[in-house]
């Protein structure tokens, strides 16, 4: 799961042209498309508390099915990704996982149906904040 969380964020976070295929500007379409495609309610967290805003999103192919891709930029154009599928094991322990793979940092989680991975190219301290918001707003 991290493995493809990072891949994806190798192959879009540099895109300059066509960086998601959904805009920010169309945010709540957005959520609803992917959330349809995905099979369950999804929520964009608001990151601007740690200087990110929403780039947009995108569709992917998972192992299991449909994933969902959501890119962050900030002000310097540094830019994260938060990687969502279904179908989870349910019941399984919440707890924030580690990995570093191609200078890409990744911090990943499953909570209740959906898995969760962020990831970007900063270091580990300042990834686990921006995960602890995400995990925050998606489960108050």
């Amino acid at each position: 799961f991290a493995h493809r969380a990072v891949v994806a964020h190798i192959v879009y976070a540099p895109e300059v042209r066509h960086p998601v295929e959904v805009g920010a500007e169309q945010e709540a379409h957005l959520v609803a498309w992917l959330s349809k495609r995905i099979g369950g309610n999804l929520k964009i967290p608001q990151l601007a508390s740690v200087g990110y805003h929403l780039v947009g999103g995108r569709l992917l192919p998972g192992n299991q099915g449909p994933v969902a891709q959501f890119m962050f930029q900030d002000g310097s154009g540094q830019r994260l990704t938060l990687y969502v599928r279904n179908g989870a094991a349910e019941g399984k322990e919440t707890a924030f996982r580690y990995a570093q793979e191609r200078g890409i940092s990744v911090f990943y989680w499953v909570d209740g149906r959906f898995g969760y991975a962020i990831s970007g190219e900063i270091n580990k301290d300042d990834l686990l904040r921006v995960a602890n918001v995400v995990y925050q707003q998606l489960n108050p």
